[in-house]
């Protein structure tokens, strides 16, 4: 069957037929403990019965409306995410399929803000190295890892990559006369499971604001309650002490729960940027899509559950810590990375691991991250005895090893 799909991915010799919870099952029965939530997008795990009551009532409704029209699932759905995000100071949302789609549409709205009021010429985008913004041609521009460029340019211009942390670069990259905006996750999810520090985060927020530049956050891999807060970035603060606010974020992947969508959602100084004709997607605010979403935002922005997240985590970390195989544990709540004592090895294993645990009494399945790093995203449902299950299975891969 594999051949009938292009040659993109290192697919692992497992077939999936059905999931429930924290599992998946194979077509031959087997069962595998889900620790990467087809990253970081199944955040209530598999079949879980809000979701699939929500999407088939939708779907007996209606499946897609036009945009020239209104659905009254995405409206609900926008109104809930834009409160959602309200803290850190959004006003509205242009919703799309994906993540990349959610990147290209702030690409295009911190240049337009920019265009608007300064005129031609401050259009660039300043990104960090190690981030990952998408695989299209724009977005690829937008990553700053050489590995993901190789073979695909001519990319769009106007990016430029700089470390992140180093507060004196940036303040040289952040050049009032031709950057329009700032593009930063707070955590890295590809690039390893980098968490930015908040003196550098805070004087992103000082320099941007002073210089009237766009400080725009991806929270596609991190948000959505992955580090413990509905936004990575709402662990932040300015300069000035008080909470952080953005003027643009993209969210996806887990947005639905497993069904694609993307949003970008704008703040005051951008919320009235686009005008009619800027901007467009077929599929964006399907009703389907928005009709999980509310589940997804009803469930996961609710402090007991968040507090969940961060509790879960906590566990996980504690014990990867002890483990003397792991050299060093990094994450916030259920995104959470480590490396290996024996780098050598795991950079021969990490594309394999999977399989390897897979030989076990039952599957583990997780993620690689970067050349040396293995990347932990479980479910938010997973329960404390799945978690000491999953760690159990790991512990003897990594004494294996």
């Amino acid at each position: 069957m594999d051949s009938v799909f292009m040659n993109t991915y290192h697919r692992l010799p497992v077939t999936f037929a059905r999931g429930e919870g924290s599992w998946l099952y194979d077509i031959n029965g087997k069962k595998y403990l889900d620790f990467g939530s087809g990253i970081a997008v199944n955040l209530l795990g598999h079949n879980y019965p809000p979701l699939v009551r929500a999407v088939t009532e939708q779907a007996a409704k209606y499946f897609h409306v036009c945009n020239y029209y209104q659905s009254d699932t995405s409206i609900a759905f926008a109104e809930k995410l834009v409160e959602a995000c309200a803290p850190a100071g959004m006003r509205n949302v242009f919703l799309a399929n994906s993540g990349a789609e959610a990147n290209e549409g702030a690409v295009k709205l911190a240049r337009k803000y920019s265009l608007l009021k300064y005129g031609p010429g401050r259009h660039t985008i300043v990104t960090l190295k190690g981030s990952f913004h998408g695989r299209t041609i724009t977005t690829l521009a937008a990553t700053g890892q050489e590995k993901f460029h190789k073979d695909f340019g001519p990319f769009t211009d106007g990016f430029v990559h700089i470390p992140g942390g180093d507060i004196e670069l940036l303040d040289k990259a952040l050049d009032g006369l031709t950057v329009a905006g700032l593009l930063i996750e707070a955590v890295q999810g590809e690039g390893g499971i980098v968490i930015q520090n908040s003196e550098f985060i805070s004087a992103a927020a000082k320099l941007c604001a002073e210089r009237d530049i766009l400080l725009m956050f991806d929270e596609i891999q991190c948000g959505l309650g992955r580090t413990g807060t509905f936004l990575a970035l709402e662990q932040y603060k300015g300069s000035d002490g008080n909470p952080l606010k953005a003027d643009i974020v993209t969210l996806a992947k887990g947005l639905a729960g497993g069904i694609p969508v993307g949003a970008v959602l704008a703040g005051s100084k951008t919320c009235s940027i686009f005008t009619t004709g800027d901007h467009g997607s077929t599929f964006g605010a399907n009703p389907i899509a928005a009709a999980a979403g509310l589940v997804i935002l009803k469930t996961v922005n609710n402090p007991e559950f968040l507090a969940e997240i961060i509790r879960k985590g906590n566990i996980i970390t504690d014990a990867l810590k002890q483990n003397p195989k792991v050299r060093e544990v990094r994450g916030k709540g259920l995104i959470i990375g480590f490396d290996i004592e024996d780098s050598s090895w795991l950079m021969l294993k990490a594309g394999i691991v999977r399989a390897d645990l897979a030989k076990n009494h039952c599957g583990l399945l997780m993620l690689s991250a970067g050349t040396n790093t293995l990347r932990l995203l479980p479910p938010y449902i997973i329960q404390d005895s799945e978690i000491d299950h999953g760690l159990e299975i790991m512990t003897e891969l990594l004494n294996a090893g």
